[in-house]
């Protein structure tokens, strides 16, 4: 049986944005900032060695303060590389470089993290600003999407992880052209066309059934196609309801199969990146909504919640991310223990900034509870 890739915590997920968003402000002036990514399991004296024979090499940079900040930047790293005995368990990344506000001014400073999950990409470079696709894929939330792209000549069935489209089935249909066969009355010929394409939709329903109906992971379902055809294809293709409940966006596309695919992709992104947004909402709309109807499954206050999951008694723990780090570990640690699901809850949204009115942390139970 295959190993379970394992997954990254919401407390991770959340410091690992943070550590990002931080290193995002920093540019340099020259091709100056060093970024490093050391896989797991290879040797970190390597690394050392190869960054110091960097440091001969950067002594040819022709800018002076380019080559200081350079070689600046690589003592650093190489020192703070020096204080582990081995790499850690899932690698480390680590970045260096003059960040001083003021040209001609001196601030190295130095930043690492471990990765949450083991990171196998080996990488150095110098560059105007740090390299953080890596970690920035790492972060993303690799929610699993359908995605059905489809006329009334062929369908394509894929599934979306992260940004990965996986392609799973695809079909073509028996639907006739739009030129007639000679002989052949235009209504009659109309009718066999509908009726082609009622089959095909159908076809197609019963592979995204037979693709999605048991998928618990499985987020939304993206539809796409030129013209009627997905509207059509919804009336006609007897999806199950709890389906057709979890198509998020139907949209125009001028392409099928995989061309189609990966417009339908770009098309979804902002479709997509409100759905994150749009479960935290109703996370914590469910939650002031058991609160106002004092159905007894809402409490909220650091210490009453820690006291509830300690009991077992939460189902939903939402946490502000404007708590502090040690604050969302110590809540994230024991909702673990107790197999309660938790959501860390931004504030990009009203129901954001309501929960870090009333203290940055809810909970939704189980069961009610004595107070």
């Amino acid at each position: 049986m295959a190993k379970e890739a394992p997954k990254i915590t919401a407390t991770q997920r959340f410091k690992l944005k943070q550590f990002i968003r931080e290193l995002q402000d920093h540019k340099g002036r020259g091709t100056e900032l060093v970024s490093v990514y050391v896989p797991a399991g290879y040797e970190i004296s390597k690394i050392t060695t190869h960054l110091a024979q960097e440091q001969g090499t950067a002594t040819n940079i022709k800018s002076t303060s380019t080559r200081k900040n350079v070689i600046d930047a690589l003592e650093r790293m190489i020192q703070h590389l020096k204080l582990y005995e081995r790499t850690p368990e899932n690698g480390l990344v680590a970045f260096s470089g003059n960040v001083a506000e003021r040209e001609g001014q001196s601030d190295v400073q130095v930043w690492s993290i471990e990765p949450p999950v083991p990171m196998n990409q080996r990488l150095y470079r110098c560059d105007k600003e740090f390299i953080l696709d890596p970690l920035i894929d790492l972060a993303e939330d690799k929610n699993t999407y359908g995605m059905i792209v489809l006329d009334k000549r062929e369908a394509t069935i894929a599934m979306l992880k992260g940004k990965t489209i996986i392609p799973l089935v695809s079909t073509h249909s028996a639907v006739p052209g739009k030129t007639k066969a000679g002989g052949q009355s235009a209504a009659r010929f109309e009718r066999l066309r509908d009726g082609a394409a009622k089959e095909f939709y159908r076809k197609v329903g019963e592979y995204v059934k037979e693709q999605f109906y048991h998928n618990q992971d499985l987020k939304g379902i993206l539809l796409g196609g030129p013209g009627h055809t997905k509207e059509e294809f919804l009336e006609e293709g007897q999806l199950p309801e709890n389906l057709k409940e979890k198509v998020i966006a139907t949209l125009d596309l001028s392409y099928t199969g995989e061309f189609g695919l990966q417009e339908l992709l770009d098309r979804a992104q902002d479709v997509l990146a409100s759905e994150d947004v749009m479960e935290e909402k109703l996370a914590v709309q469910r939650f002031f909504s058991e609160l106002s109807k004092n159905t007894g499954l809402a409490g909220y206050g650091k210490d009453e919640t820690m006291r509830l999951i300690k009991l077992g008694a939460v189902e939903l723990l939402l946490l502000s991310e404007t708590l502090t780090d040690a604050d969302i570990r110590e809540f994230e640690e024991e909702a673990k223990n107790m197999g309660t699901q938790v959501l860390i809850i931004s504030l990009e949204t009203r129901e954001g900034a309501q929960l870090k009115e009333i203290g940055g942390v809810a909970a939704v139970l189980r069961y009610a509870v004595e107070f």
